[in-house]
């Protein structure tokens, strides 16, 4: 009897690890742009539903994010809601503020019902800037293995099963230009939890400030 008590335990308990569970620590957008937080951190971002792929090693992830998944994967500005298909799959993209300096992707795809195992995620932003501003670092953590892309050009990658640590990958100087500036990352997991985090810093190596985030590009 304790046999069959004890299974009817663990069946519970594994559809109600399968159900979904709202992610606490992300929010929908209410404003239309949004200040980086006390440490500098991007808050705001616009992020797929995941797709599969495997392999955490710098040759895998390069391959994984380099094949065409969906049309302009490297270009696109997508809106809440947006759809594109990836293989078989129709994925929607979703406008997400987080509460804390990290995205956790973990909850944003459980919350969905979505596998968070052996899959790739495509994350983008838009950093606003009042003025130019040289000699900046774009300094990111990931769980586990992810790509980074400034305006297009590919300016930091950090490989292997790992968990994020803040500033754990650092890209050589570069400039954000007066206005907006495309952030676009792609983090691939391989097994558990899966989060990000990303920031400017200064050329004293210092949080960068004195920007606004959004998801829309400001009318020229």
């Amino acid at each position: 009897m304790r046999s069959h008590y004890i299974w009817a335990v663990l069946v519970i308990t594994a559809v109600t690890a399968s159900a979904q569970v709202p992610a606490v620590t992300l929010t929908k957008p209410v404003t239309p742009n949004k200040q980086p937080s006390v440490g500098g951190f991007i808050q705001r971002w616009m992020l797929l539903e995941p797709i599969g792929v495997t392999g955490l090693t710098d040759s895998a992830v390069q391959a994984s994010v380099k094949k065409e998944h969906f049309p302009q994967q490297f270009t696109i500005l997508p809106h809440d809601g947006d759809k594109v298909t990836a293989g078989s799959a129709q994925l929607t993209w979703h406008a997400v503020d987080t509460k804390n300096y990290n995205v956790n992707l973990f909850h944003f795809a459980r919350q969905l019902g979505k596998p968070t195992s052996d899959v790739l995620f495509w994350a983008v932003t838009i950093v606003n800037c009042p003025q130019e501003m040289k000699d900046v670092r774009l300094a990111i953590g990931s769980n586990a293995a992810s790509v980074w892309w400034v305006n297009g050009k590919e300016v930091i990658g950090i490989y292997g099963d790992r968990q994020t640590v803040i500033d754990d990958g650092v890209s050589k100087r570069l400039t954000l230009n007066k206005g907006a500036n495309i952030v676009r990352a792609a983090i691939v997991n391989g097994g558990g939890a899966t989060d990000f985090c990303a920031r400017f810093l200064d050329a004293a190596d210092k949080p960068l400030k004195g920007f606004t985030v959004t998801l829309a590009e400001p009318a020229k």
